[in-house]
This record gives C-alpha cells, sequence and structure tokens, in this order.
C-alpha cells in the first residue's frame, strides 16, 4: 500500500527562499577582495541570486550547462551558488591551488561555458589563457565560446588582455524575482573535482536531492556549530567541496556566514572572530595551528568562539586539547569529495561527557560517528564485512544518499570505486568501534594529505623518474607540525658520484603539478627496498625514515 502524501521534488533554491522568509536576521558578512567589509542579509541574496539568474541567462546559460567558479569565500560565491543551481545549471567549483595542467583539464572535462573569477585569481587565468589560447577560448557546450566573469563592480575591473565581463553589471536592471523551475530533484546542481588519486581529477556530480540532504543532516547532527542565531566562519574554502556543506545548512538553521575572503593567517582569523563574535568555525588543521598561535600570543581565545570542526586531515592530539582547555569545543570530522563530504562527526554521546578528561581527548583524536544518512563498513581483502568492534581494522567503504554513484563522464575510474554490493571505497584503512567512532589508521594508497589537500605520491615519482640522473626512486610522506604530512623524495641515483639536483626535479615537477605539491627534501640510497613482488617497499622506507626531520620542520 503506498501513502497518500504530496510529493515535492527537494531544489536547492528552496533552502535560500526559507532563509530569506524565516530568518531575517541572519546575514552574510563578508571580507572583500576590493578591501572592505560587505554585509547582506538572505533576504537580499535571495533578490540578488534571481537578479544574477536573469543576468547568466543573458549569456545564453540554460539547463545542465556548467559554470565555474574560482573564487574566495564571499557573498557573492554564495549568490552564485543558488543562481546557477537554481536556474537548472550546474555549479562548478574550481580549486585555485590546482597546476594549470590539472586546472585546464577539468575546465574541459566540465565543458565549463562561463567561468566568474574573483580578482584575486585573474592573473591563474590570464596565464592559462596565454599558454592555451584556443582551449580557453573554445567552450564544449556553447557556440559563443567560453565567458569570464569578474566577481567585482565597474570601478575595481582589471586591465587584461581577456575579454572580461562585470558581475555587478549583470546583476544590474534585472528583475528581483526569478521564476525557478521545478526540477526533478535528481537533476544535476554541483561538480567538484578530487585528485586524491593518481591520473586525471575525477569529477563528483551532485544532486538536488544529495545537496539538500547532506545540508538537513549535518543540521541535525551539528547542532553545537549549526542552530538559529549562530555566528559561522566558514575557513574551509567553496571550491573545497561546497566548504563542506556550510552554505546549504547554514541558511536552513539560521545561522549567519561570516565569510573570510583570502585573509587566512592567524592574526586575520583571530580579528574577523573577534570583531563579528564568531561563534563556530570549520577548517583543516594547519589554519587552527595559525590561530592557536595568535590566540597563544594574545593569551586568550576569541571570546564568542565555542566549537571548531576540523576535518580535511587528522587533528594532532595536542591541537585539540589546546583549545578543549581553553573553552572551545573541537569536533573532528572526516569526510571525502565524494561525499558530499561530511560522512562524520566527533561530537561525544552524552554517556561519554562524564568521562575524564584524557580519555574524552583519545575520543576526540578519532574521525568520529557517521553521520545520519552515511551507513560505514570495513572489510577485508576478500570482501568480507568485519565486526565494528574497534579491533578488527579494514578497508572503509561508505553509501548513502549523499555518496556519489559514479564519477563524472568517466566510466573506468566509476567501475573501480565500488565493490560488489554498491558500496563506494574510500581507501582509507581503518576500524571503528562499538560505539561507531571511526578511527582512520591509513590510507591504502600511498597519498600524502598536506595542509587538507591530497599529493600523489606516483605522480610525484612518474615525473622524476624522468629525470636523466634518476635510476629509481619512491616519494613517502613525512610528519610536519604545520602541514600535518610534506612529500620526501628517495632517490636512487644511476651514478652515486653524480647525483641529481632536487632544484633540477622541481623544474621538471613544475610543468606538472602546483608548487606547493613539491617534495621539500631529497635523500639519495644505494637501492631501493623491493617486496617478493618487485615493487617498492614503502613500508621499509618509511621505517627506515622514522624520525626523519624536514628541513624547515626543525
Amino acid at each position: 500500500m503506498q501513502g497518500m502524501m504530496m510529493e515535492m521534488p527537494l531544489r536547492i533554491i528552496e533552502i535560500l527562499k526559507y532563509a530569506a522568509e524565516c530568518h531575517p536576521g541572519a546575514e552574510i558578512v563578508s571580507r572583500r577582495c576590493e578591501g572592505d567589509l560587505h554585509r547582506e542579509t538572505y533576504a537580499q541574496a535571495y533578490a540578488r541570486s534571481a537578479q544574477l539568474a536573469h543576468g547568466l541567462a543573458r549569456l545564453g546559460v540554460s539547463a545542465g550547462d556548467r559554470v565555474a567558479t574560482l573564487a574566495w569565500n564571499g557573498y557573492r560565491h554564495f549568490e552564485l551558488y543558488y543562481a546557477i543551481s537554481g536556474m537548472g545549471a550546474v555549479c562548478h567549483t574550481i580549486n585555485p591551488r590546482l597546476s594549470a595542467e590539472q586546472m585546464l583539464y577539468i575546465i574541459q572535462h566540465a565543458g565549463d561555458q562561463v567561468i566568474c573569477v574573483d580578482l584575486t585569481f585573474v592573473p591563474i587565468l590570464e596565464a592559462l589563457a596565454k599558454a592555451h589560447p584556443e582551449e580557453m577560448r573554445l567552450a564544449q557546450t556553447h557556440e559563443n565560446g567560453r565567458q569570464i566573469v569578474v566577481m567585482t563592480d565597474r570601478a575595481h575591473m582589471p586591465d587584461s588582455d581577456l575579454d572580461l565581463l562585470c558581475y555587478e553589471e549583470l546583476l544590474d536592471g534585472q528583475p528581483e524575482t526569478y521564476d525557478w523551475p521545478v526540477l526533478p530533484e535528481d537533476t544535476a546542481a554541483g561538480l567538484c573535482y578530487t585528485s586524491g588519486t593518481t591520473g586525471h581529477p575525477k569529477g563528483a556530480l551532485y544532486t538536488h536531492r544529495s545537496t539538500v540532504l547532506h545540508a538537513l543532516f549535518l543540521s541535525v547532527t551539528v547542532p553545537r556549530s549549526l542552530h538559529e542565531g549562530a555566528r559561522i566562519l566558514p575557513v574551509v574554502p567553496m571550491f573545497h567541496v561546497n566548504s563542506w556543506g556550510l552554505p546549504y545548512a547554514a541558511p536552513i538553521v539560521g545561522a549567519s556566514l561570516i565569510m573570510p575572503g583570502g585573509a587566512l593567517d592567524g592574526a586575520s582569523i583571530f580579528d574577523l572572530m573577534e570583531s563579528e563574535q564568531v561563534t563556530a568555525s570549520w577548517g583543516v588543521p594547519t589554519v587552527w595551528l595559525g590561530l592557536g598561535a595568535e590566540a597563544e600570543k594574545r593569551g586568550a581565545v576569541p571570546s564568542a568562539l565555542d566549537q571548531l570542526v576540523i576535518g580535511g586531515s587528522a587533528a594532532p592530539r595536542s591541537m585539540i586539547e589546546f583549545f578543549e582547555t581553553r573553552g572551545v569545543d573541537v569536533c573532528h570530522a572526516w569526510g571525502m569529495t565524494e561525499m558530499s563530504p561530511v560522512g562524520t562527526h566527533g561530537q561525544l554521546s552524552h554517556h561519554m561527557k562524564d568521562k575524564p578528561f584524557e580519555e574524552q581527548m583519545v575520543i576526540k583524536s578519532r574521525q568520529g560517528r557517521r553521520v545520519f544518512g552515511v551507513e560505514m563498513k570495513i572489510s577485508d581483502e576478500d570482501g568480507k564485512t568485519l565486526p565494528q568492534d574497534g579491533e578488527a581494522v579494514g578497508e572503509l567503504y561508505v553509501r548513502g544518499n549523499s555518496v556519489i554513484a559514479g564519477y563524472f563522464n568517466n566510466e573506468e575510474a566509476s567501475q573501480e570505486a565500488f565493490d560488489d554490493a554498491g558500496w563506494f571505497g574510500t581507501g582509507d584503512v581503518a576500524s571503528i568501534d562499538p560505539d561507531g567512532f571511526l578511527y582512520v589508521q591509513d590510507r591504502a594508497k600511498d597519498l600524502i594529505k598536506s595542509g587538507g589537500e591530497w599529493i600523489s605520491s606516483i605522480d610525484l615519482e612518474n615525473i622524476a623518474m624522468a629525470h636523466p640522473k634518476v635510476a629509481s626512486c619512491a616519494v613517502i610522506a613525512i610528519p610536519h607540525p604545520k602541514w600535518d604530512e610534506r612529500p620526501l623524495l628517495v632517490v636512487a641515483p644511476v651514478s652515486p658520484e653524480d647525483p641529481p639536483k632536487l632544484e633540477d626535479i622541481h623544474e621538471m615537477m613544475l610543468e606538472h603539478v602546483a608548487k606547493w605539491q613539491l617534495p621539500d627534501a631529497m635523500e639519495c640510497v644505494e637501492a631501493l627496498p623491493l617486496t617478493a613482488t618487485g615493487k617498492v617497499s614503502k613500508l621499509t622506507l618509511r621505517k627506515r625514515f622514522d624520525g626523519y626531520v624536514l628541513p624547515d620542520a626543525g
């Protein structure tokens, strides 16, 4: 028997409409590239999103077209999130930290028709256009070619050889209402690429349904951050998996968003938190190291700060304890681009709050319990599901309404990503205890996570192997006090008397990867250790270089 209820498709634009009507006191505060502080209510953002949708339609954007963003966290980026998806197009956020090669690939692979760019990042597009003029001019989806919109007003438009459009002029004179189409809830809404494995970046294509549900999951699961009247500073970039869903979850609950722009150093974050009375902030450990150093320097944490949500890479226990002993709750989270991205939260269950402080810190150092709507299991090499007893260790698999079912236009990667039962393989090796807390112990593939971003060791190795003085090589992760991990290049030279220079290898790598991905140091060995199957034994290398101190980490 079927129920007798109305069926209304879940749509992203309904989030902003709800916030505009039901949370008039909430606002978006933004540090702008123009150098000032901007404020607008959700009602104003809803009206401007309508104007923006009209403006994008005038550029030829229609349902299914991809519109890219290359921007900091700010109110214009927020408006793009809603206008693009609301009109039935797809918002494709681009990470400016990608190498030129990777960025060009994803722009072409996504088929972006329009790129909306902050002032800071215009030089990136200018350099791409200079090096690859034909590829940057053409858009696979539109006869008029790819168009670039600078997210500023006419007075701040930069001088450029590119044919640039002005964001505010797109909105000028447009109606403040828009006939938002009633879309099927499985309509594509957002596109984020992950470079977490070897080869080309892969696209996670989110739907209206998955995005709205993920926002609701967050709202229920992390109430200490997400509640009416909260003032949340998303340090995690909007180009990094939709700022972990905050631009969608905050409007639902009536929380204000305090957008930091490009000023992410400890002092700037501290000052913004203090002046705007920020109650919660989300970001990667690197940022909180900077904030902690600033707090220690000033003798106090920001006065209204109540919770930090930390994800992207494992948070050091010392960092968690620093903030916890100063009255700030630390919520350790875990997730992936393929999961929209939040999969777990580290809020203690009620019965754990009476445990001794030391025991609480052990628990908080783990990756937390699953959010509602996400299921997790660990499996052995034969695919057998292992018990969640805190002892068994296996590869972590997930499924849920906010987990991808495949990669965008990448059938090969899609086939490799799932087990026979349709669960997504995360590539992490983990255990789950009886209380449901996840403990990620290692990564199945030899990836290096630096400042919340992935570095592929195999990609670096493949480039270094092209150097004529390198016989064989391997890249392993070395702990770093600021960046969590950094790459060390281990080389077996062709001639021990004439080893390669790290500077020369860096020069080769810069043609393919971003500068921040380069190895911090190089060590030469007579020969690399091999496994029984003839592969390089990175386990042996890690043991050999245990305790190694990188040049800038001492």
